[in-house]
């Protein structure tokens, strides 16, 4: 008992600590794709607390961090462009219209994902290859680092440009310091968050030492901010007035709410398998849906920009020690407490403590694994691999993923195809028989079709599918347009050791083709022992 306690008191107080972390990290990736989006940095500051706090208490998947996401970000930039321009339409002109359209399009996109979850769509991930899933770890391992590139950079006429030498050394060096912590520092000791002493470390050697260098506040001020400063999340009633409710506003916001909660999805259900393959533990997809899609409804209606689940800061938590939803929660409630209370502490934290303890995430997150059994495994997996990971990078974690799922389900289709096969015999009675092996589907009908000799073959043929299936239509298709071509040439053609599925496939498409079924024949996968006498027990 005494043990039970001391390992619940130990998670709680990781949860604390890594939950403390990760709000410190929180804050300049928030307020980084607010501006990405095109809104104010408190949209997204509010949006990673709402979120954040929602699906910590409510998804599917203790210890994962929702907030804020730069793969959605990137898609709301249009919406809130053409939001603005559609305001100016106006009898009286609305400013920042984009942003009640935006409010508008992410309560639509998290009611898809709640539908999402309430019919039990979140399953479908598992259907995603392991070569798709390490190529989106890389690829988003690569996407974190060059994200954190940008903060080695400046802004002049509109032109992205390193830091002068005199600026970046002293922003090299207090990097390579955090990660040289968070390296060192488990080594030592277990008892201490890694990551939070780190961050604690270089902004108080900056602070102290007086050094002139880029901060959480200037980076707001740089990007067009006023700073931290805010109150508590308040009702949008002005989406009610504002958004008209006709066929165009639907129209306008109904492809983005569907893009919206697709990537949403995708990025949160990949984020909870690899939490799982970190933890040997087992999220509930379904849960997770309903839980991004509540909080998207939520954060829609109080000011929030929408987010999802945040691989980078999940795998903060995660590293440093947070399991349970008690860290979700402390980092979504500190986050409020920094907007409240706080702004001024943490707008002084260095931006080179926050870029050191990403780049650790960047090393622990890449599959370096992939790198050896590249050459291991079979060419398309290794292509997918590497095509996932080039298209996250160039494109969108999202539309990576599906493309490497259809480029793995195009690979099997083909690699299925060639694997039919006909081994042919003639039995004493004179009836040539056809044994197929391997799947009867859409890739390998022509295949099929070519291994029958239509016009040389005898007056009575089998078709033995004992080793094979019928799997779809085209495959139903092919049964029937070969029986008819043998019908022609009156010869009968019999189909034997079908499945009881393909049979009720084949009956619903042709009821003709019942005459072609043999049924009564003996199916040497299905002998059960049913003629020994039962013996009473004690006998």
């Amino acid at each position: 008992m005494f043990d039970f306690f001391k390992k619940k008191q130990k998670n709680i107080r990781n949860d604390i600590f890594s939950g403390l972390t990760v709000a410190l990290a929180l804050v300049p990736e928030a307020v980084a794709f607010a501006f990405v989006a095109g809104v104010d940095p408190l949209v997204g500051l509010y949006a990673a607390f709402m979120i954040g706090l929602i699906t910590s208490i409510l998804g599917g998947r203790p210890g994962m961090i929702s907030g804020a996401t730069g793969a959605m970000a990137v898609v709301m930039v249009s919406l809130v462009s053409k939001g603005n321009q559609m305001g100016l339409t106006f009898e009286s002109p609305v400013e920042n219209m984009g942003l009640y359209y935006l409010f508008a399009t992410i309560i639509l996109a998290g009611l898809f994902q709640v539908l999402a979850g309430v019919f039990k769509f979140g399953k479908f991930v598992r259907l995603i290859p392991q070569p798709v899933m390490m190529g989106f770890v890389n690829g988003l391992a690569i996407v974190i680092f060059l994200s954190q590139l940008n903060m080695l950079k400046f802004e002049e006429n509109g032109v992205k440009q390193w830091l002068e030498m005199g600026d970046m050394l002293p922003m090299l060096g207090f990097i390579g310091l955090t990660m040289l912590i968070m390296f060192a520092l488990p080594k030592i000791t277990t008892k201490i968050p890694a990551a939070l002493t780190a961050i604690l470390v270089v902004s108080a050697i900056v602070i102290f030492g007086d050094i002139n260098m880029s901060t959480v506040g200037s980076f707001i001020r740089d990007g067009g901010g006023e700073g931290l400063k805010g109150g508590l999340p308040s009702f949008q009633t002005e989406i009610f007035s504002l958004v008209p409710f006709t066929i165009e506003t639907i129209k306008f916001i109904l492809p983005y709410s569907l893009i919206l909660a697709a990537i949403g999805l995708i990025e949160s259900l990949l984020t909870l398998n690899l939490i799982d393959e970190i933890t040997d533990g087992r999220g509930n997809g379904n849960k997770e849906c309903i839980a991004q899609g509540t909080a998207n409804i939520i954060t829609g209606f109080f000011g929030g920009m929408g987010g999802c689940a945040m691989i980078g800061q999940s795998l903060i938590n995660i590293k440093s020690g947070g399991r349970g939803r008690l860290s979700g929660i402390v980092a979504a409630i500190t986050l409020l407490i920094f907007i409240l209370f706080a702004s001024q502490y943490i707008e002084m934290i260095p931006i080179a403590a926050l870029v050191g303890v990403m780049f650790m995430v960047v090393i622990g997150t890449f599959a370096w694994s992939s790198l050896r059994i590249l050459h291991k495994i079979p060419n398309s997996d290794a292509f997918v691999l590497v095509l996932v990971s080039i298209v996250t990078v160039f494109f969108d974690l999202a539309i990576a993923v599906i493309v490497g799922v259809i480029v793995s389900a195009l690979v099997f289709s083909w690699e299925n195809a060639k694997r039919i096969r006909a081994r042919k015999r003639i039995k004493e009675d004179g009836t040539k028989v056809y044994e197929i092996w391997g799947p009867l589907f859409f890739g390998s009908v022509k295949t099929f079709i070519s291994k029958f000799d239509i016009s040389n073959d005898p007056e009575s043929i089998e078709i033995d599918f004992m080793e094979s299936k019928v799997s779809d239509h085209s495959g139903i298709e092919a049964l029937r347009v070969l029986v008819e071509k043998y019908s022609k040439l009156d010869k009968q053609v019999k189909l034997i050791h079908l499945s009881p599925d393909c049979i009720a496939l084949l009956e619903k498409a042709d009821i003709n083709i019942e005459l072609n079924i043999e049924r009564n024949i003996n199916d040497p996968r299905y002998y059960v022992v049913t003629d020994k006498p039962i013996l009473e027990k004690g006998v």
